[in-house]
C-alpha cells in the first residue's frame, strides 16, 4: 500500500472528508511518527506494532565492484516490530491463501 492508496481509502471510508483533508491527515500522522523517531523516541501502536531505533556500529565493508575495503560509519536505523495481533492476522490470512491454492 502506498501513501496515495492510504489517502484514497481514508477518503472512501469517511465521505465527509475531502481528499485534501485525508491527504493532510495522513501527512500529519507520518510527520508525527518521523519526528518522534528523529527525537529518539519509541513509538508503540497497540495491535499494530512498534517503531524504534537500532544502533549500527562502524565497520569495514567492501566495495562490491572493486573489492576494496571501505569504512562504513556508525548509524541509527529505524526498526519495526510487528505486534502480536498483526502477526496473528497476517499468519491466518497467509494460511487461508495457501489452503485455497491446494
Amino acid at each position: 500500500m502506498t501513501k496515495s492508496d492510504m489517502i484514497a481509502r481514508l477518503a472512501e471510508r469517511f465521505p465527509q472528508l475531502v481528499a485534501k483533508d485525508a491527504d493532510f491527515a495522513v501527512k500529519m500522522i507520518l510527520d508525527a511518527l518521523s519526528d518522534a523517531l528523529v527525537k529518539g523516541d519509541r513509538i508503540e501502536i497497540r495491535g499494530f506494532g512498534s517503531f524504534s531505533l537500532n544502533h549500527r556500529p562502524p565497520r569495514i565493508g567492501r566495495n562490491p565492484k572493486s573489492g576494496e575495503k571501505v569504512r562504513v560509519p556508525e548509524k541509527w536505523v529505524p526498526h519495526f516490530k510487528a505486534g502480536k495481533e498483526l502477526r496473528e492476522r497476517v499468519d491466518k490470512s497467509i494460511e487461508a491463501v495457501e489452503r485455497a491454492r491446494n
